[in-house]
């Protein structure tokens, strides 16, 4: 992804019933590093009491080795990696949470965004309500402390019904660990195996890196009870549709992930595949914007029969440049991330294969990388259609007037990048792409969203100026 500045959801790990939990959910997080570089958090419990460990940066520099023993004992834990889609960024809004309620202990960690978040609290600041975060986590957590629901999971199933928008939850008590995923399955949240205990993570590499058993994708509006007596699933009230994230296959998720219910791997070949079908390019080799769009360039090149090479070098000691929240640091990422490999590039005519395009700032300096290579013509592909419009539901893509496509014609974005030309994947191909299509939300390529989005905001997030 060009720009690399969606403000991305997060990601979110869970286990329960091992020794080693805390040092499990820390491999977990490792692994979703990419859904967010701006805090880590872990809360785990011995049975009695949650523990708390949190801070700002990666999860290997926020966690000492001290924190995965005693500091975070217990058989059960959850996990966050944030990037702030709502809330800024600061320590305060770091994740999972614990608060002290009428029901003992509840740590909560969350990976979405709810549209009707500013309405939640507002109603809840009128009633007297004081907040410590500007996040939508503790305004979930304070639904639940005011349910007059019997127990815990009905507590939490009372306050979801209330929230409207993208969601995946993991809530952990002293004895009990809950996950949650909203009746539109807007983002991925997968169940697993590892011996006797069980893990819930936002993707199933995180599984992976502890050789735990992926059992199955959390289904929409599912709510999961874990604890010493096994598992527990209830169900929320049905939505009239899913919604599953589109943006998952195409940029977010890692390739060697499973999320709603395929491999992220094959959709972004296929996704370059149909991208070569669409708009073949008369060239000697084929790059890719290392790495999210290595996958869909090897598609592309499978399909157009042009050899495929290692055109751009990425740096991966710096952070993907679209999580960070400061454009002045993007900037200045995208010069050191990435250096053109002129022995690959020099006198040829190269097609460079991009996820996506959201500002066109980082596709303009990569294009003068190709070119400072030595290239002799840059073509540009994108393995999807142009983003037209906001996102509502966990991507930071929240006005209209930072969306190039949605203010210039393609001819305009490919002056302004320095292409020879440039070609976007047709929204009939992407649908092509992915099972089950109606199941899918195309908003930002469409304007056409499959729920309901924040009246409050509309008017300044489709605003052109």
């Amino acid at each position: 992804m060009n720009v690399k500045n969606l403000g991305e959801h997060c990601g979110i790990f869970g286990i329960f019933g091992d020794d080693r939990a805390a040092e499990r959910s820390y491999f977990g997080l490792y692994a979703l590093q990419h859904r967010g570089q701006e805090s880590s958090g872990i809360a785990a419990s011995d049975g009695k009491d949650l523990r708390l460990r949190r801070g700002m940066g990666l999860v290997s520099q926020v966690f000492a080795a001290s924190d995965l023993g005693s500091a975070l004992a217990g058989r059960s834990a959850i996990g966050h990696n944030r990037y702030s889609t709502t809330g800024t960024s600061d320590i305060a809004n770091a994740q999972p949470i614990v608060v002290q309620f009428k029901r003992g202990q509840i740590a909560a960690a969350h990976n979405g965004n709810l549209v009707n978040a500013a309405e939640l609290r507002a109603e809840m600041e009128d009633a007297g309500s004081i907040f410590q975060t500007t996040t939508d986590t503790e305004i979930v957590v304070h639904l639940i402390a005011r349910s007059r629901a019997g127990n815990i999971s009905e507590m939490v199933m009372d306050a979801l019904s209330q929230a409207e928008g993208a969601y995946c939850f993991l809530f952990l008590t002293p004895t009990q660990l809950i996950a949650a995923r909203d009746p539109r399955g807007f983002r991925p949240l997968c169940l697993g195996r590892l011996g006797d205990a069980m893990v819930v993570a936002s993707e199933s590499c995180a599984l992976d890196i502890m050789e735990a058993h992926y059992i199955r994708d959390i289904r929409p509006g599912e709510v999961l009870l874990i604890d010493e007596n096994g598992l527990q699933s209830f169900q929320l009230p049905e939505a009239p549709n899913k919604a599953q994230c589109i943006f998952e296959f195409i940029y977010f998720s890692r390739p060697d992930s499973r999320i709603f219910g395929q491999k992220v791997d094959k959709v972004r070949r296929q996704l370059g595949r149909l991208l070569a079908e669409e708009h073949p390019c008369d060239a000697d080799i084929v790059i890719s914007v290392p790495d999210s769009a290595n996958t869909a360039a090897l598609g592309y090149a499978e399909a157009s029969g042009i050899r495929f090479e290692i055109g751009l070098i990425r740096n991966h000691y710096v952070g993907r440049t679209f999580i960070d929240p400061h454009q002045d640091k993007r900037d200045r990422d995208v010069r050191v991330k990435f250096n053109p490999v002129a022995g690959v590039l020099h006198r040829k005519r190269v097609v460079v294969i991009e996820d996506s395009i959201v500002r066109g700032t980082t596709l303009r300096n990569l294009v003068r990388l190709v070119r400072s290579g030595g290239a002799a013509e840059v073509h540009v592909r994108v393995s999807s259609p142009p983003i037209v419009s906001p996102c509502f539901f966990g991507i930071d893509m929240s006005k209209k007037s930072e969306l190039i496509a949605a203010n210039h014609s393609v001819a305009e974005i490919r002056e302004f990048v320095g292409a020879d030309s440039l070609e976007y994947l047709s929204v009939d191909k992407l649908r092509e792409a992915v099972e089950a299509p109606g199941d899918h939300c195309f908003g930002c390529f469409t304007t056409d969203y499959p729920a309901p989005t924040p009246v409050r905001f509309n008017k300044e997030m489709f605003s052109a100026s």
